[in-house]
């Protein structure tokens, strides 16, 4: 039987984003799995130089720390006619939600080419701070020339999904749960969560 301190009855979350948070507890909620955020005392610094190197960093160091199973994100906007900037640094670009969103426009006011695409890595740690599986789903569209919507967080206003030709800040949050970068690396995720979960409740 597995030894009761590794099993995966809980999930810290390695974020401090309350929307983050609630996007993890949506699509995971179903799992039994008990899925609680991480200590606010608790920082890891996104020294990674791609969401994935970052997902793993984060989902290792809070396991250790907090000395339980830990799923970590790290996600963000790469706009192509900006060679993929902000990227990694998509939450540090400006210092609010709203002078991030200020500072992309600025910057692609005489840009062509709009195309870009949120990307989403995952990553899920055991308390020895190994990681156990990981996963990247991405989602692409463009950017609009002005907000649209107040649903969502961060670049979701100005994140305009082609085929629907809706913002993530305008589509229903049932809708963006099926389509988002998040979700489609989730989905992902989730069989691999399914199969760890089930690993450690077995004899």
């Amino acid at each position: 039987m597995s030894d009761s301190s590794t099993q995966l009855k809980r999930l810290v979350i390695a974020s401090g984003n309350a929307g983050k948070i609630k996007e993890f507890r949506s699509y995971l909620a179903d799992l039994g799995v008990d899925l609680i955020a991480k200590p606010d005392d608790i920082d890891v610094e996104e020294t990674g130089s791609t969401f994935i190197e970052n997902a793993h960093l984060k989902a290792s160091q809070v396991a250790i720390a907090t000395q339980e199973w830990s799923i970590a994100d790290d996600s963000g906007l790469e706009i192509m006619a900006l060679n993929g900037a902000p990227g990694v640094m998509s939450a540090r670009y400006a210092e609010t939600d709203q002078t991030r969103i200020n500072r992309v426009l600025q910057e692609l006011t005489d840009a062509d080419n709009r195309e870009a695409q949120f990307v989403c890595a995952i990553a899920i740690a055991s308390p020895d701070g190994a990681i156990a599986a990981d996963a990247i789903g991405i989602c692409k569209g463009e950017i609009c020339e002005s907000p649209r919507g107040e649903g969502g967080f961060g670049y979701d206003p100005i994140f305009l999904v082609t085929e629907l030709q809706q913002t993530f800040g305008e589509i229903l949050p049932e809708v963006k749960a099926k389509i988002s970068h998040r979700a489609k690396a989730l989905a992902i995720l989730r069989s691999k969560l399914e199969t760890l979960v089930e690993s450690h409740y077995s004899a």
